[in-house]
């Protein structure tokens, strides 16, 4: 199995975070492994795209909530990983309370 497990949705709240405020968090390793995917399907232009990454972030986007990482962007990035037989990615992690304001680390 790649994935922890395959999800179909965001079940955390919302955090709201611009592109910006994204790019301020540093990457760090996430294994694959322990990801749930927010989105259960793939568009295959998107992962055979030389240029997927051209206009967006590096690095995937990862949801830290209640114990679960959940793979917010970069499905494509992440199974790309995976099919270099590679068990970590670099992510950035954004950690979101039940209650209150997220933490970047």
């Amino acid at each position: 199995m790649i994935f922890k497990l395959v999800g179909d949705g965001r079940p955390y709240p919302e955090h709201g975070l611009t592109h910006r405020e994204w790019a301020q968090i540093p990457p760090r390793q996430v294994r694959l492994d322990s990801l749930v995917t927010t989105k259960a399907v793939l568009d295959l232009h998107s992962l055979l795209a030389k240029d997927s990454t051209f206009y967006g972030d590096l690095f995937p986007h990862v949801v830290h909530w209640q114990g679960e990482y959940y793979l917010e962007d970069g499905l494509h990035r992440a199974l790309r990983a995976a099919l270099h037989q590679r068990s970590v990615l670099h992510a950035r992690v954004l950690s979101v309370p039940d209650q209150g304001k997220p933490s970047l680390r």
